[in-house]
């Protein structure tokens, strides 16, 4: 790559240039006719899934194009610095091993003369046997109960990944229920408390440094919740045994009053949208066990592998990479969108949507200098088949192309007078009827009138990957996570961008901090005209 990061400069992108100028006029019908091998040729494995790549607006020369194009940025040379614990979030300075958090304990990664792995394996064993006294009844509240529900109060990173792997496991859960407190809004605390007993509750307080805003309120609300809840018992006590942190500030912890021998750290260069895998992951863990958990990091190390061994065109998390930036950057489609057709993964496409923008959503690139092309796609997406209800119109004849991923499980863990087949043959028709549209010629075969034929006619060639999973097993949950963590890798080392600091999320924190006191003040404002106007028309409003 040039010296100024830009992958516009190497030779692969002005071929794919190049080639974009037809490739938009594709017709998926005529390139299944002329090639009937195409589905074979392009399915890609990795450990438990299958992706088939077929339905791609991409022929031979595109996709050796493509492959060039992660050659020449250097994808694989990236991956094997950032594995080894190179500091390539330059921007902070950091290592990036959210890769170690998965590596089996007879693994050794020596950072600065400390073994990384070793430090996983450490935190994971002290989870494990908290998480089984919690799981087993030894370990009790304040007045002798056992405890019946965990409340993970967090946000970001610290929320999406636990809560989705919580119901994606649904099946893997035991008698323990998990609640997941994000939003500020008191209503999320309130209405999650209403029906829980405080003697039955434990909360985990999921903040590294334990001075995230959003985060620190909901824990303060808890903890008001447990003593008041809670009277009759020693408040210490009520804190100590209803309380466990997820951090690295063991003083901020034990002013809260949460005992430091119930906090689990993790390390800075674990990113909180890579970190469901960390400590993070303990709701996880109390619902599922030890042993599961440590199929779903298995299941990680298990895409890992294949990340760092299979050459790109075999390489599912590269190719699902390089094809998202085919559309973005040179067929000009915005939007990706994550349909997955099983309820359990009801909450990956919003998992999806913090680690993918909040990874790539950057206009710099590595050295300061403005990208001169585009970046993160804007990701989205609804389980199958509540979205062909919802928004499949306009995907399927829509002015606006929007490439989609389609995700299925052959073997399902529950299955009811044969619906299960339902479900897959609507996500194999909606695959389908993407690719190949309706011809106006079939519309009036089938009798419609003049009128509707243009209403009835779909255009087709709607691009999608079709992957598929045998089963989904916290092993299984763990591949689909990682194929997505290095698919954004991929495009974010061919983007020449950051993809692990997330300076957007700060400014608009910064100055919340600033209009907090102003909002019940009478003081003087000094911000713009129209944030002056909201503050005092909501000190005129506000009824305290």
């Amino acid at each position: 790559m040039s010296d100024t990061n830009s992958p516009t400069q190497t030779p692969a992108w002005a071929r794919l240039t190049e080639l974009a100028a037809t490739a938009r006029d594709m017709n998926l019908r005529e390139q299944f006719e002329a090639d009937p091998g195409r589905a074979e040729r392009y399915t890609v494995t990795a450990a438990g899934l299958t992706a088939d790549l077929s339905k791609n607006l991409i022929n031979d020369e595109i996709l050796d194009a493509l492959i060039a194009l992660g050659e020449e940025t250097g994808v694989a040379e990236r991956y094997q610095a950032m594995v080894a614990g190179e500091v390539i979030n330059t921007t902070e300075g950091r290592a990036v091993l959210h890769t170690a958090l998965r590596r089996p304990a007879t693994d050794s990664l020596m950072i600065e003369g400390d073994d990384v792995v070793a430090d996983v394996h450490e935190v994971l064993g002290r989870m494990a046997a908290v998480a089984e006294r919690i799981r087993s009844g030894e370990w009790t509240g304040a007045t002798g109960s056992r405890i019946r529900h965990v409340v993970n109060v967090g946000i970001g990173g610290s929320d999406l990944g636990p809560l989705m792997a919580y119901r994606a496991l649904a099946h893997y859960r035991e008698s323990i229920e998990c609640h997941f407190v994000s939003n500020v809004d008191p209503t999320h605390m309130v209405e999650t408390l209403k029906k829980l007993d405080p003697a039955e509750t434990l909360f985990i307080v999921a903040s590294k440094t334990f001075t995230t805003q959003e985060t620190l309120a909901n824990a303060s609300s808890a903890k008001a919740w447990i003593l008041d809840g809670l009277a009759d018992a020693d408040a210490s006590e009520a804190v100590a045994k209803h309380f466990i942190a997820l951090s690295t500030n063991a003083d901020g912890v034990g002013e809260f009053g949460i005992d430091t021998a119930n906090m689990f750290g993790f390390w800075d260069w674990v990113g909180g949208r890579y970190s469901v895998d960390s400590a993070i992951g303990m709701s996880v863990m109390i619902a599922i066990g030890a042993d599961e958990f440590g199929e779903f990091l298995a299941g990680f190390n298990d895409i890992d592998t294949h990340m760092g061994s299979a050459p790109l065109r075999e390489n599912l998390p590269a190719m699902l990479g390089l094809l998202g930036i085919w559309y973005r950057n040179f067929l000009g489609f915005p939007s990706h969108a994550v349909l997955p057709y099983s309820q359990y993964l009801e909450r990956f496409p919003a998992y999806l949507q913090q680690l993918d923008m909040e990874s790539n959503g950057k206009s710099v690139h590595l050295d300061g200098s403005p990208v001169d092309h585009e970046t993160g796609p804007i990701i989205w997406g609804e389980p199958g088949t509540n979205g062909q209800h919802a928004f499949y119109q306009l995907i399927h004849q829509g002015t606006t192309v929007i490439p989609a991923d389609l995700i299925g499980v052959i073997n399902p863990a529950q299955d009811v007078g044969g619906q299960h087949d339902l479900l897959i043959a609507n996500l194999f028709a909606q695959a389908e009827a993407l690719a190949f549209g309706k011809t106006g010629e079939e519309v009036a075969a089938q009798g419609a009138s003049e009128g509707l034929i243009s209403h009835r006619s779909f255009a087709g060639s709607r691009p999608t990957n079709m992957i598929l999973a045998d089963e989904l097993t916290p092993r299984v949950l763990g591949q689909l996570v990682a194929l997505y963590e290095h698919k954004v890798f991929t495009q974010g080392t061919v983007w020449g961008v950051n993809s692990f600091d997330q300076w957007g999320v700060e400014l608009g924190k910064e100055l919340a901090r600033g209009i907090v006191p102003e909002l019940t003040s009478d003081d003087e404002l000094d911000h713009d005209s129209s944030t002056n106007a909201l503050i005092r028309h909501y000190r005129a409003t506000r009824r305290r």
